[in-house]
């Protein structure tokens, strides 16, 4: 008896895995579908393991939900059906408002980075421009540069203490108001230009400005 409820017991199991690979393969066949630990994704001659999968016998398996996704060297991997926030690293580009001047620092409030523009940060967003660290060459007053709740784009210099640099032509002020009457400034040249009361304010622009999130 104890043998026959043994070999049942295998064969469930069995008839599981093939039903999951019946299934992954025919999400991998579509290019859709979602997959959830344990489906079959295909055997290690086809495939490198990648991010979200295991391997057991020479087959490959997903280890957590989410979609398939094959790179370009043959590496197999499940991405995740929630992506996490991302984390903020050196280097990063990122999207912000300046929330306060001071004589020689701008605190900026991160709102995402760059290319992740629907995921929030995971942790603090509160992030400093120094005034040093605003363009190339000598600035001698912050409050020429940035406006109260301009939008701004930055690169990470050190996300450790969330300091940002606008030296690069890309980066700066991405879209500001007219510190007088609050209408929108448009770029004309190296300035920018109220439309209702035509009052002329300088800016650390980007060279996209007006453009992109904004």
């Amino acid at each position: 008896m104890y043998l026959i409820n043994k070999k049942n017991k295998i064969n469930n199991n069995l008839e599981v895995k093939r039903k999951r690979r019946e299934r992954s393969v025919k999400q991998m066949e579509e290019g859709s579908g979602v997959v959830v630990p344990g489906d079959f994704l295909g055997t290690s001659e086809e495939f490198t393991l990648g991010k979200g999968v295991y391997g057991e016998e020479g087959n490959l398996y997903a280890s957590q939900i989410g979609t398939i996704n094959i790179t370009d060297k043959r590496a197999i991997e499940v991405l995740p059906a929630v992506e996490t926030p991302p984390v903020l690293k050196d280097g990063d580009v990122v999207i912000g408002r300046i929330e306060d001047l001071r004589d020689n620092v701008a605190l900026v409030s991160i709102a995402c980075v760059e290319g992740k523009e629907k995921r929030g940060i995971a942790a603090s967003t509160q992030a400093v421009i120094r005034i040093s660290n605003v363009r190339k060459g000598f600035v001698n007053d912050l409050q020429q540069e940035f406006g109260y709740l301009d939008v701004v784009k930055a690169k990470v210099l050190d996300a450790k203490t969330l300091r940002l640099s606008t030296e690069d032509r890309d980066l700066g002020v991405l879209k500001a108001m007219c510190t007088k009457c609050k209408g929108r400034l448009k770029r004309k040249g190296d300035v920018l230009t109220c439309e209702k009361c035509k009052r002329v304010e300088p800016r650390k622009i980007s060279e996209n400005y007006g453009k992109g999130v904004v």
